[in-house]
């Protein structure tokens, strides 16, 4: 075994909101009558999650950058979150970078990219495509969205801006998602939270493993190991070992980041204990590997041009 990674970290993945704003209906429905999400009750996520909340919930864990993934933010008024994460405070890293949100198969969808690419902050596009059998946990009303020419129309818009595409899905949508990405082979697409393996039965995780191996062959496909609490409410290191060794065998450390979804993680498990199973999760691999899965992938593949600095002055990654 090596060292535990102690050195800078980027998280690519976590979200910020300010309900006051009135612009994520999936957070303000009446109490006790939110849907019963993949994810359980969201009761206690539903308030304000600024960026100064985030950092305390990742002090002492070295976060030098992260990335903001849009957070379903109402379609109703396009450009307006990555314009509130402009006014934000950034001199702390945190939303160095946006995934925005654009629904790729809505008429506009050319305008509404080209617009986001005028942001330089803007490196990444989600228009989640989960969808689930039972209506409450699914994100879409479509089961096949990625085979629909309208909204590959919409994809095509985004990769003639070189926009990453952060790709959201359950196990069972990975045949379509195989016929995705080799339809776009210049895009570099990072699968969501492991490829969401959220049917924890026999049946749904062979269908998870087999699923994510196929994708895995696929050179433009990265993937965030995030949020396996999500799926697994009573885990422990050895319940979410496999997964994440599964994960590692698919794509290796080069094409795989370590990333916190918080404050959606934070449902089931403490910023630090995330990291803590990602740090000894990562041990017995190199640390170069290990700088990888915490750094330097998610460096490469959002564009935050932060390898060849590395200090701890965090001040310098606004």
């Amino acid at each position: 075994m090596t060292a535990i990674y102690d050195g800078p970290i980027i998280d690519p993945h976590h979200h910020l909101w300010d309900l006051s704003l009135g612009r994520h209906p999936w957070l303000q429905r009446p109490v006790g009558q939110e849907a019963d999400m993949v994810f359980g009750s969201i009761d206690a996520i539903r308030r304000d999650y600024s960026a100064a909340d985030y950092l305390r919930d990742a002090a002492g864990e070295n976060i030098v950058a992260t990335v903001h993934v849009e957070a379903g933010w109402s379609d109703d008024v396009p450009l307006e979150e990555s314009r509130w994460l402009d006014g934000l405070d950034r001199t702390n890293g945190v939303a160095h970078r946006y995934v925005a949100r654009v629904p790729l198969d809505c008429t506009d969808a050319a305008a509404r990219l080209a617009a986001e690419a005028e942001n330089p902050r803007v490196v990444g596009i989600r228009d989640i495509v989960s969808w689930h059998p039972d209506p409450a946990k699914s994100f879409t009303p479509k089961p096949d969205r990625m085979d629909d020419p309208r909204w590959r129309d919409g994809l095509r818009a985004a990769a003639r801006h070189d926009f990453v595409f952060d790709l959201m899905l359950f196990p069972w949508q990975m045949d379509q998602a195989v016929r995705l990405v080799a339809a776009f082979p210049e895009t570099q697409f990072v699968l969501d939270h492991c490829g969401s393996p959220a049917e924890r039965s026999a049946q749904g995780m062979a269908l998870w493993r087999s699923g994510l191996r196929e994708l895995g062959r696929a050179e433009n496909v990265a993937i965030k190991i995030s949020d396996l609490v999500a799926y697994d409410h009573d885990w422990s290191d050895e319940s979410l070992a496999p997964v994440i060794e599964h994960c590692l065998d698919c794509f290796g450390p080069r094409r795989a980041m370590f990333a916190s979804d918080f404050p959606v993680a934070g449902l089931h498990a403490t910023f630090s204990e995330i990291y803590g199973v990602f740090r000894r999760a990562a041990a017995p691999l190199s640390l170069d590997e290990q700088r990888s899965l915490f750094f330097t992938t998610a460096d490469r593949t959002y564009g935050l041009g932060l390898a060849s600095n590395t200090g701890t002055d965090e001040s310098r990654y606004g």
